[in-house]
């Protein structure tokens, strides 16, 4: 058994990161008949992953189920991002282990950045023994391995290593009309209080010839658009020496020639000139950007390790939206920090009213186990917090409802990607500012950019007909 080590992470090792091309075991023979289901926690990373896991596993021989009760194998893929995803994955885990009461050749798999964090490990050591296997987010591809173990015994195989580049790796993709391509893996900013550069290691940037090829095989494959992957995109090719920078990355990927290019998620730190004019410049390039504040205050930036000040935030942002005058943006923002006060909490509302974000993801502060935020003090009552968070929130979804209405009435191109929840007659998609539109069109305009009216706007959505 290997556990992680926090502490290790920290002090980043000077080992040469290795690129290495996969191993795959392949054997369709070896668990034919079997089911698998998987559930999925977090991020676009690890949604990503899950396409991942999916072909490994499906090369082996098992069949996805969509009931955890029909399947040999269950596998969750965790978050370690929020304090309540630990509550919702052994929720879950509560009802695998009554599951496997009945059924004890059932096997039970946790992975993902929770699994790298040490304290989970200790406590499936010590209260879950019923899991079979926790494995991390560097060594996912060996997943077929380590189900063949299994036969043999239980396996916690969780690498405190910072990791290598794993080429040649294949995906069972959830869509056949977009799809997600890691540009890199890792993080090295250490803001205090993520979890992410201990459980998902040191920034490791892929060669930019692989996932030009990788993009170019989508393109072949008839995707219309694709999403480029890291945990700080902007900072791509900073650990390689004779790579090219995320823009000029980008500018070779919009060559390929996809309708349309997107990236998450960025660092205002590492957002440069360069970058905001390929993306204003490049037609295939969406004009949405993802631009994560976290505090409205320059004091808790500061404690928070994020690098920049509420000026310099802002300047960058009034640049985007001048140099890219269509642009949306969104943003990511922390209620509660530790020493956040009433006044550092409206610099935070004063941000928000200058900026009239089209949308913003909210969060109360949620300490993570071995981060330096866990041992800042903390003493604003959980009440103040979710009166900040509402008062936040009210704000939010005001500036969501102005910058949907602009488009009221207007002729927008929607990527169709899939049927409506909305109504049987319905399909959905967005537009190239993110925008989830839904509209009353039939089937066949699934995976095609569509040109629609928008006949209604809402806080986080739009509606529309199509344009004959």
């Amino acid at each position: 058994m290997k556990l992680p080590n926090l502490q290790e992470a920290k002090i980043r090792n000077s080992r040469e990161v290795q690129y290495i091309d996969a191993q795959i075991v392949r054997d369709l023979s070896l668990f034919k008949g079997k089911n698998y289901f998987i559930k999925t926690y977090g991020c676009q990373m690890n949604v990503h992953d899950t396409e991942l896991i999916k072909n490994l596993v499906e090369g082996i021989g098992f069949t996805e189920v969509e009931k955890m009760e029909d399947a040999d194998l269950v596998i969750l893929n965790t978050c370690a991002i929020r304090e309540n995803a630990h509550d919702k994955v052994f929720g879950f885990l509560g009802r695998c282990k009554h599951e496997k009461e009945t059924r004890p050749d059932m096997i039970i798999c946790v992975c993902g950045c929770m699994a790298q964090e040490p304290s989970v490990c200790e406590e499936i050591l010590d209260r879950h023994k019923y899991i079979d296997i926790v494995f991390g987010t560097h060594n996912m591809h060996d997943l077929p391995n380590l189900l063949i173990d299994k036969i043999k015994k239980t396996t916690i195989e969780v690498p405190s290593i910072e990791g290598d580049v794993i080429e040649g790796l294949e995906y069972t993709r959830d869509s056949h009309i977009s799809a997600w391509v890691n540009i890199m893996y890792g993080c090295d900013k250490f803001c205090t209080y993520c979890i992410v550069p201990y459980t998902r290691g040191k920034q490791r940037s892929r060669r930019s010839a692989n996932i030009l090829s990788e993009v170019e095989k989508l393109a072949l494959e008839g995707y219309k658009e694709v999403t480029l992957l890291g945990q700080n995109v902007n900072a791509y090719g900073k650990d390689l020496q004779d790579e090219l920078s995320f823009p000029e990355l980008l500018s070779k990927v919009s060559d390929i020639g996809i309708p349309r290019i997107r990236f998450v998620t960025s660092h205002p730190w590492d957002f440069t000139d360069e970058l905001i004019e390929v993306i204003a410049t490049r037609e295939n390039i969406m004009p949405y950007i993802h631009l994560p504040l976290q505090s409205g205050s320059s004091r808790i930036l500061k404690l928070m390790g994020r690098r920049y000040t509420k000026e310099e935030y802002l300047a960058l942002f009034d640049k985007i939206k001048k140099t890219i005058p269509n642009v949306a943006i969104t943003t990511d923002i922390i209620v509660g920090f530790p020493g956040e006060t009433e006044e550092d909490f409206l610099d935070t509302l004063e941000v928000v009213r200058k900026c009239e974000y089209d949308n913003a993801f909210t969060f109360i502060f949620s300490p993570r186990v071995g981060t330096p935020a866990e041992k800042m003090k903390d003493d604003t009552p959980l009440s103040e917090k979710e009166s900040r968070l509402a008062r936040l929130n009210c704000l939010v979804n005001d500036y969501s409802l102005k910058a949907n209405q602009k488009y009221l009435n207007e002729v927008v191109e929607v990527l169709v990607t899939g049927p409506s929840d909305k109504g049987e007659n319905k399909v959905c998609g967005y537009t190239d500012t993110m925008k989830l539109v839904n509209v009353i069109a039939p089937k066949d305009t699934i995976g095609k950019i569509t040109k629609v009216k928008i006949t209604e706007a809402k806080s986080f959505s739009l509606n529309g007909e199509v344009v004959r």
